[in-house]
């Protein structure tokens, strides 16, 4: 869906493992159509989808967990 309808690029598999302040500012860097936001894996986040909005998913170290992607 997201790059049907979204501007940029739309998930960053290559950040997977990296600092997750340093993918935000890596993926806002890439696509200065979104905001990039940091969560703990497992916090509740509305499950709306938007082009302008890419959830990083990190672990308690800060790691990234999970491919970002556009949603």
């Amino acid at each position: 869906m997201a790059s049907e309808y979204c501007k940029g690029k739309n998930s960053w598999t290559e950040l997977v493992g990296v600092d997750g302040e340093i993918a935000a500012a890596t993926i806002e860097r890439q696509n200065r159509n979104v905001d990039a936001i940091v969560l703990l894996e497992g916090t509740p986040v509305t499950k709306d989808f938007r082009c302008t909005r890419v959830w990083v998913w990190v672990d308690d170290r800060g790691k990234v967990t999970k491919t970002p992607r556009i949603g």
